[in-house]
């Protein structure tokens, strides 16, 4: 396999190293189910998801809560087929194990476009789920949650309410087809119901039902209907608990100062200021940096700041100018990664009448930033250890966390919290690592390891610097030349690298949002090339495609001004994928995009795939007396099958008020080897009073169900950038583009 991306590293690299050889019967097998063990004797468990006892129905989501309501979605799935009424049930957080393994992973991992259903495309990607079901991954990330949820967790709900009617057969005498299933309940011939949990026990000796109908759309009481999130009350009324707020007998809390420059090591440190201040029980070496334990998370804030620290070097350039000097100097055939689109003859000679475009563009390093800082609490014995924290990939926590102090993985047992945001963060271990760290020298204490807000901001793996070099011409009314060359490094070898996982290959995170464009243009190439050496970096809410995107919707936009053709007409025209097309065509038409608008007002439109979804956005904006104004914007997205409207729009909302707000005015800067951007006074993306008016539209014609927590990010930033040359003629070709223009 030629192209080898980020996700499928995390099984790929596994399956090699173990020497794993699958036939049929071994990937049909299922893996065991994780609840039988911890199910009450009075209860049943059908399958890894679903658990009643006599107090009550308790569904199991697989997926880390970072904020998007993939629990409640997942919930949602469950409770459509077995029957549940939308407050019917509790749920619980799934403990790491392979049964939670990610089906919609192998869409990432193999060679082929997202639009290509063909028989080869199609059987690579079953062989590469077939790995992900063999390694067990269970992994949030990548708008992977609902199409990996969407058919099984259906499927589990089937199964349940099927099994809970042939046990009402076998305690009533009842035949099954007389029996049906509404809001918890088996419901006989006579009306009378039969409350789920009080077929626990029955149900627990019937032969489960596998063989079962899943409901027709036009039976759903639940998916793609407005249904609120389960989770709204709590976050809304400040009851909702994260891990920050866990709180254990006799716990105590803790902090740590690491390196600044990310990497580098401690030489030494002198703690004696730190140790005499109040509530201060300990200052203790991590790798790294250093702790204090304290009677207060402020308090162990306050002592690992008075500690005198002496830090080595970062092994990346101090400067910022030289990160820039480094992507500018890669764009050579040593740091070639991958061409990756080459349609057509590219290098034959352009008509001398054609019209040449060219252009440069950047997008700086940019901190994840969520309002929970990370944190972890640990609980360290002699027999093994206890984690609770929120993380993507709960396997891998585990197992570094078990080397970390000498432990094996199954000594280790891991709480999933709800997080207070995530955009990647989550996907990173330094938080977990380190609070056992902390704990393996205060055995037999439970410590709540948080960093300060300074200290997360400092240690964060950002999204990746970039930088792109575009050229484009043409000698008629459409493109009929583009080479879009981008240089970036590795977020796969960076991150797999953090995890102990070696990485060879091309990264497709270099061109992702790009290379899969479906623009039908006569020559077309695609090169990423890897820069190494710079700061280690990591994957931020839609990675590659959250640059790589903007680039290429900036540029495209230049050339069609170039050749005086529209925007909106001119990417509907070249758009060559039926339901990509019918997005941009929904996106002009909830803009009303060829009415006039008055002077001074822009609109700018940018269409992006990106994890599968194509997304066009349209930006408008007023140049007012106070600067920038974005007024409204139109989204258009394609998921297949809207499972959850309210979520939907929410989370389609916010994604462009976070790809625009980063693009306003957010980036992460270096002097000295640290970052400059210590808190979110440094980086404010957009604020209230910025806010436009968003409106949304989901549209349902893709062959594949796919999610949308991602997909809304990329088309935001050229989006703007060309709303905003529309209404100044000033191109905007760098975020942030507070650097350029003021914005009201």
């Amino acid at each position: 396999m030629s192209r080898l991306t980020r996700r499928i590293f995390l099984f790929g690299s596994a399956t090699i190293a173990g020497g794993i050889a699958f036939g049929a019967y071994k990937v049909a097998t299922p893996h065991p189910n994780p609840l039988a063990n911890t199910v009450p004797s009075d209860g049943v468990t059908f399958n890894p998801w679903i658990m009643i006892d006599p107090t009550g129905v308790t569904l199991i989501t697989a997926h880390t809560d970072v904020g998007q309501g993939v629990s409640s979605m997942e919930a949602l799935l469950l409770a459509e087929e077995l029957d549940l009424a939308p407050d019917g049930f509790e749920t619980r957080f799934a403990a790491p194990d392979a049964a939670y393994f990610n089906t919609a992973l192998a869409a990432e991992a193999v060679p082929f476009m997202p639009t290509d259903m063909g028989r080869t495309a199609e059987t690579m990607r079953a062989v590469a789920g077939a790995a992900v079901k063999l390694i067990g991954l269970q992994l949030t990330g990548g708008s992977s949650a609902v199409p990996d949820s969407f058919d099984k967790l259906r499927q589990a709900g089937a199964m349940a309410r099927e099994t809970l009617r042939a046990a009402a057969s076998k305690h009533t005498g009842v035949a099954v087809a007389y029996l049906r299933t509404e809001n918890g309940a088996v419901i006989l011939p006579d009306g009378t119901r039969i409350p789920y949990p009080d077929l626990a026990a029955t149900a627990a000796t019937t032969t489960p039902v596998n063989d079962v109908r899943l409901r027709d759309p036009s039976e759903w009481r639940l998916i793609g209907k407005p249904v609120p999130r389960s989770d709204i009350p709590a976050k809304s009324t400040g009851q909702q608990s994260y891990g920050i707020d866990l709180r254990l007998p006799g716990m105590v809390f803790a902090s740590v100062r690491l390196n600044p420059a990310k990497g580098g090591a401690l030489n030494d440190f002198d703690a004696t200021g730190a140790r005499g201040m109040n509530g201060v029980q300990a200052v203790v070496p991590v790798t790294g940096g250093i702790a204090a334990v304290a009677d207060t998370t402020w308090a162990a804030i306050q002592a690992v700041n008075a500690v005198d620290c002496d830090w080595a070097p970062a092994d990346y350039p101090p400067e910022q100018d030289a990160h820039w000097d480094a992507l500018a100097a890669s764009f050579s055939e040593d740091n070639l990664d991958k061409v990756w689109r080459e349609d057509g003859e590219v290098d034959a000679a352009r008509p001398h009448d054609a019209v040449v475009v060219e252009a440069e563009y950047r997008a700086p390093y940019v901190a994840h930033q969520p309002l929970e800082p990370l944190n972890a609490t640990a609980l360290v014995t002699e027999d093994g250890a206890e984690i609770w924290t929120a993380h993507q990939i709960p396997q891998f926590a585990v197992r570094l966390a078990a080397k970390a102090i000498g432990m094996e993985p199954d000594q280790i047992t891991f709480h999933q919290q709800f997080a207070g945001g995530s955009f990647g963060h989550r996907l990173e271990f330094e938080h977990v690592v380190r609070a056992v760290e902390i704990a393996n020298q205060m055995r037999g204490t439970p410590v709540q390891m948080c960093l300060s807000r300074e200290e997360d901001f400092a240690q964060d793996f950002p999204r990746q610097i970039s930088m792109g070099r575009m050229r484009a011409w043409s000698f008629g009314d459409r493109v009929d030349h583009l080479e879009i060359d981008i240089a970036s490094p590795s977020v796969t070898r960076s991150q797999m690298g953090r995890m102990g996982a070696p990485v060879a290959g091309p990264d497709l995170q270099i061109a992702a949002g790009v290379w899969n464009m479906t623009y039908d243009i006569g020559r077309l190439r695609v090169r990423g090339y890897q820069t190494p050496g710079l700061s280690p970096v990591s994957s931020w809410r839609s990675v590659g495609a959250s640059s790589a995107g903007f680039f290429a919707e900036g540029f495209m936009d230049e050339i069609l001004h170039a050749i005086d053709a529209d925007p909106m007409a001119a990417r509907i025209d070249m758009c060559k994928v039926d339901y990509h097309r019918k997005v941009l065509e929904a996106a002009a038409e909830m803009s009303d995009w060829t009415r006039p608008r008055p002077a001074g007002t822009g609109l700018g439109v940018a269409f992006v795939e990106s994890f599968g979804v194509p997304v066009a956005e349209v930006v408008e904006v007023t140049d007012t007396a106070d600067g920038i104004r974005i007024t409204n914007v139109w989204v258009a997205a394609d998921v297949g099958r809207v499972v959850d409207p309210l979520n939907f729009e929410n989370i389609v909302q916010g994604g462009v008020i976070w790809g625009l707000g980063h693009a306003m005015n957010s980036q992460i800067t270096y002097a000295g080897g640290a970052a400059e951007q210590v808190n979110f006074w440094d980086a404010e993306g957009m604020r209230i009073h910025q806010a436009p008016e968003i409106h949304v539209r989901g549209l349902e014609n893709a062959p594949k169900i796919r999610g949308i927590g991602e997909p809304p990010v990329p088309p935001a930033a050229p989006a703007l950038a060309n709303a905003i040359f529309a209404a100044t003629g000033q191109r905007l070709r760098e975020m942030p583009f507070d650097k350029f223009v003021t914005f009201a």
